[in-house]
């Protein structure tokens, strides 16, 4: 029996990656429970199990009296004084209690104890373990969808990827497998919940250290990351050492890095841009393709004005304003841009256009051959 026990105990211990430890206290804690079912609240017990020879002990604290009328709660005092010397009537003692007393509902109990213990010690561990991957990518499997969101099956848990935090119109079907940020780890009733991600700046950043050597070895680090979602993202990446181009890098031969980041995207185009501490540079380089002129700070109001030639300016905004806005959130200032004309005015050869020509007739007059 005590062998048996000390293996349901390992098993259990080893199937759910729960520690020994936990699983004596739980059986332990649900042998006290147990005992309320016949000595009540006022009731006295402690539980022991031996971890080396097995031996459980229940000690049930016993009042002294001349003739027992409840085994549980009394004993005599010759019985009591074969277990301590020095009992005396009225007093109490700590006497070892058979299993079989507590009767089949109170062995129920104690087996439904024990297991929501296990369940709850289960619990913890996945929560911590998941809760040490947040900011991690983790691969999963579609289970499910409902009223839009993605349940994943993570092996020991479910994830949770929102409608919110997918791609725009990219679609799974059950069995699919996915790929996704570890955004957050809540603790719920029915345990961890793992919220996950694939729209998040980090899951970007994520997919470049993944794909780019050098990222993991520290030759090139990522300074920032901004993102439309399934259309465009900009990524600014430094060189920390002098023979490592950082753009470079992040491209690969032949465009294979990037492009198997933008393959996991589902087609969204990112723009690598070189980071620079001088605001002005940063801003030029993140605003590329367009061209631009120069940058005028206003510190005051945190805003960044960048003029471009007038031929840039469509550019430089891009379609609905994105290329701008994935600018400024990337540089991290306000970014207004503006035509060379709209902050210079005309140039002045345009000005002078029609002011200093001839009126038709005198120009016409002075092309006519002398003579004629």
């Amino acid at each position: 029996m005590n062998r048996e026990l000390l293996h349901v105990i390992d098993q259990i211990s080893f199937e759910r990656g729960i520690d020994r430890t936990e699983v004596i206290q739980a059986l332990e804690t649900a042998l006290i429970s147990a005992s309320r079912k016949r000595l009540g609240e006022h009731g006295q017990l402690q539980a022991r199990l031996n971890d080396s020879t097995g031996d459980l002990d229940i000690l049930v604290m016993k009042t002294v009296v001349e003739r027992p009328t409840d085994i549980l709660a009394e004993i005599s005092l010759a019985a009591a004084r074969a277990i301590d010397p020095a009992a005396v009537l009225g007093g109490t003692v700590e006497a070892p209690t058979n299993l079989a007393d507590f009767g089949r509902v109170a062995a129920q109990t104690a087996k439904q104890v024990i297991m929501q213990r296990v369940r709850e010690a289960e619990r913890d561990h996945i929560h911590l373990d998941f809760k040490g991957r947040e900011g991690e990518i983790i691969t999963g499997a579609v289970h499910h969808k409902e009223k839009g969101d993605l349940y994943v099956d993570l092996g020991k848990t479910e994830g949770l990827l929102p409608k919110k935090e997918q791609i725009p119109r990219e679609s799974y079907r059950s069995g699919d497998q996915l790929r996704a940020y570890v955004l957050e780890v809540r603790r719920t009733i029915r345990g961890p919940q793992v919220i996950l991600s694939r729209t998040a700046p980090e899951f970007l950043v994520r997919l470049f250290e993944l794909e780019v050597p050098e990222i993991r070895q520290g030759l090139v680090k990522v300074l920032g990351a901004a993102r439309d979602p399934g259309e465009r993202a900009k990524i600014a990446v430094l060189s920390t050492a002098k023979d490592v181009d950082p753009v470079g890098a992040c491209v690969g031969m032949k465009g294979s890095r990037v492009q198997s980041v933008v393959r996991e995207l589902r087609g969204e185009k990112v723009d690598i841009v070189p980071y620079s501490e001088d605001v002005r540079t940063f801003l030029v380089n993140a605003l590329a393709p367009a061209v631009v002129d120069r940058v005028e700070i206003d510190a005051g109001r945190h805003i960044l004005l960048a003029v471009v030639p007038d031929d840039q300016l469509s550019l430089g905004i891009g379609k609905r304003g994105q290329n701008v806005r994935l600018a400024s959130r990337l540089v991290g200032w306000e970014v207004d841009i503006k035509s060379r004309t709209e902050v210079d005015g005309p140039p002045p050869e345009a000005a002078d256009e029609g002011g200093g020509a001839p009126d038709t007739a005198e120009g016409d007059a002075a092309l006519e051959p002398s003579g004629a």
